[in-house]
């Protein structure tokens, strides 16, 4: 009597193949929405509201033109005037008896979403990466209460300190400036920073440390050329997650910023078309939007798959 002998670690054909499936069909559900909002940007605006919704249709780059340029009103006598129309979105602008009147907005709030975003995590990962390297190589004081209440300030809801928070910023005039933004964000990321940070440092063995001590490196120049290179996979982990809040960040931006420091997210929902909201704009305003944020992540892949599993097998 014989039986088919099979490991308790390595998962059967089967098995594989029903993980295969759930994943696959996990990410085809995921990324539904994502290829909605992709192709309503290339819809015109009565196609966008069509019911039933039309999987269907004609491409156009009407929420793109709508996106970038404000549009008046004007009569068809006034139109018939003007010399022949240019460009696409001028000429798909003229047949809705509009004109354009400028640039829109669109492109200082999405240079502000830069600035501030990539800014603050500028500024989160290196504080974070100094005061976990602290935590890690140093005997402090309480260090398991001081960490516990670094943590905490993550927990903390946004909506629980907006008004002591808006109060400070308008007495030191911080309210609509980048500055502002950059040093709120960099608060909220940091406690996130260190905690993920200590962890990969900590997996980074001291005797290198010390070796290197020996041969004359001072403690900083220790850090610099041992332990920063080591840390480079939790450093850019550490930082798509950084980036992804300050990039996606919604209600403090909407509270402190209105104008000169606005940034995307609370920009792209006040495009107003003809009638109500233009959908294929704020759809084309959303594609954009989402283009920096997915192209750091996929630069930075290789360094987050390993950032994640980092430390998980221990020999």
């Amino acid at each position: 009597m014989s039986s088919a002998a099979h490991s308790v670690i390595e998962p059967s054909a089967t098995s594989k193949r029903i993980a295969g499936g759930i994943v696959v069909l996990y990410a085809i559900v995921s990324m539904i929405p994502l290829f909605w909002i992709i192709a309503t940007s290339f819809k015109t605006p009565p196609d966008s509201i069509a019911y039933p919704p039309k999987v269907l249709f004609t491409p156009s780059i009407e929420g793109y033109c709508n996106l970038f340029t404000t549009r008046t009103r004007q009569t068809a006598d006034y139109i018939n005037s003007l010399p022949p129309a240019t460009s696409f979105c001028d000429e798909t602008t003229r047949k809705r008896n509009m004109v354009i009147a400028g640039q829109s907005n669109f492109v200082p709030r999405f240079v502000n979403s830069l600035i501030i975003a990539f800014g603050s995590t500028f500024c989160a990962v290196f504080l974070g990466t100094l005061c976990a390297y602290g935590f890690s190589r140093f005997k402090v004081p309480l260090a398991d209460d001081l960490l516990f209440f670094i943590l905490s300030t993550r927990m903390m809801p946004p909506i629980a300190v907006a008004i002591p928070i808006y109060l400070m910023y308008r007495e030191l005039g911080l309210s609509d400036t980048a500055l502002g933004m950059i040093l709120l964000y960099t608060a909220v990321n940091v406690s996130l920073a260190v905690w993920l940070l200590k962890g990969f440092i900590d997996e980074i063995p001291r005797e290198y440390e010390e070796a290197a001590m020996i041969d004359g490196y001072s403690r900083l120049q220790s850090f610099w050329r041992v332990v920063l290179p080591q840390a480079t996979t939790g450093i850019a982990a550490t930082a798509i997650f950084c980036l992804i809040f300050a990039w996606n960040e919604y209600a403090f931006a909407a509270l402190l910023t209105s104008g000169t420091a606005q940034t995307a997210p609370p920009f792209i929902p006040t495009i107003i078309g003809e009638g109500g909201q233009d959908w294929p704009a704020v759809a084309a305003g959303t594609t954009i939007f989402l283009v920096p944020i997915l192209v750091f992540t996929i630069l930075l892949r290789r360094q987050l798959l390993r950032g994640i599993t980092f430390g998980a097998v221990r020999k």
